[in-house]
């Protein structure tokens, strides 16, 4: 290690999971240094969902500490690559997206990453920009540089091979195109989650094969979800968005296991669990909330959010921003009154009457504070009314006129 840059890779290396190879990180930032310029940073992100989450937080909040170091962002949405769809980790071939899907899901993502990236120091690319151009000559040149037996060496392909389970072609080539993204936009270093490992090597290998320089691996470790049990993901359900409301990701952390909030302090957090630790497991718990929304939006809404906490979920009061539901015309009968299994479907507090019936059965029903015991009842919708389901859902229930 260069003993100039020890305390740099040291920061660099904090609540990583993989830097791969070390010495040569120091190499580079002392090239940098030489020529004057910034290490360029990449990282891809896979538009298969509209919102980025706490598990993207976590590698946005690294990048954005390489930034901090002095270095550059260079952020690669895979427009193109999830046309193909990333295997790793699965067990089974991903369905193909459409090109409409993915620039709809794309819309907000630059929004979403300036909550934590400096957008002075971000370089925002779409992979389309250079795989689209791509003939199938240079496609088979890229292939030619890369063995089956090497993409076998992956945990879920030898897995799947052993297995007899299919593996596409095409799945084949979504390292390799990702591989190309860090030719394309000369990556220095490249950082990702835990799981994009092998992804991030097989692109120091293609950088090599187009003489450049191989990138720097350096992945993260994937968060674990809101269950407790698996990493975050939109597919299974138990994540946060990084576009959710305050209150909402307030909410959402003040649920999570009394096990992942170390993990949450140091991956989402400047602070670390010891101190805190003379506090009760709840207090640690809202700080860790305030800490997490204060970084995302700001200490006014961290501030908004932990009262409105309070108010709903500790004196059992309301959220002064209630959801508004209006309750169409055709549901509201000539007396004026509805159904109170109307107001719960079209509320979207229940998937299906059984459910909306069971939650009253159980008394977890409310009307403008009253408990609703009934499934007969047809309450007057004359005016703007408060429903509540369990603890935590509120709407505003606005009759609209025929």
């Amino acid at each position: 290690m260069v003993d100039n840059f020890k305390d740099e890779i040291t920061k660099i290396k904090t609540g990583t999971a993989d830097l791969i190879p070390e010495d040569e990180l120091a190499d580079k930032l002392k090239l940098a240094e030489e020529e004057d310029r910034p290490l360029r940073v990449k990282l891809g992100v896979d538009p298969s969902s509209p919102d980025l989450t706490l598990g993207h937080a976590v590698v946005l909040r690294k990048l954005r500490q390489l930034q901090d170091l002095g270095h550059q962002a260079v952020m690669v949405v895979g427009d193109f690559t999830r046309r193909i769809g990333d295997p790793s980790g699965r067990s089974e071939t991903r369905e193909i997206m459409g090109a409409k899907e993915i620039e709809e899901n794309m819309k907000d993502y630059e929004r979403q990453v300036f909550r934590i990236l400096d957008p002075e120091r971000t370089e925002f690319r779409y992979n389309s920009e250079w795989l689209g151009k791509l003939t199938f000559e240079d496609i088979i040149e890229l292939t030619s540089k890369y063995t089956v037996a090497r993409m076998l060496e992956r945990d879920d392909f030898s897995t799947r091979y052993a297995n007899n389970q299919p593996i596409s072609i095409l799945e084949f080539i979504y390292p390799l195109a990702q591989a190309y993204d860090s030719v394309a936009v000369d990556a220095d270093i490249e950082i990702g989650g835990a799981d994009q490992r092998f992804n991030l090597i097989v692109g120091r290998h293609i950088q090599r094969e187009f003489d450049q320089d191989p990138q720097i691996v350096l992945t993260v470790p994937l968060l674990t979800g809101t269950d407790g049990t698996d990493a975050m993901s939109q597919t299974r359900g138990n994540y946060i968005g990084i576009n959710e409301a305050p209150e909402t990701i307030y909410g959402k952390i003040m649920s999570i296991t009394d096990e992942t909030m170390p993990e949450y302090f140091e991956l989402l957090t400047d602070l670390s669990l010891d101190e805190v630790e003379d506090l009760h497991p709840k207090d640690q718990k809202k700080e860790l909330a305030y800490e997490i929304v204060s970084n995302i939006y700001s200490e006014v809404e961290a501030n908004h959010a932990e009262e409105e906490f309070e108010t709903v979920f500790e004196q059992n009061g309301k959220p002064e921003e209630l959801k508004e539901v209006r309750v169409p015309a055709d549901r509201i009968k000539e007396d004026g009154t509805v159904w109170i299994l109307d107001l719960l479907e079209v509320s979207g507090f229940v998937s299906s009457r059984s459910e909306a019936r069971r939650l009253i059965d159980q008394g977890g029903v409310r009307l403008d504070d009253e408990r609703v015991t009934e499934v007969d009842f047809d309450p007057l919708l004359e005016e703007d009314r408060i429903l509540q389901v369990g603890k935590k859902k509120f709407a505003r229930l606005v009759p609209e006129r025929a």
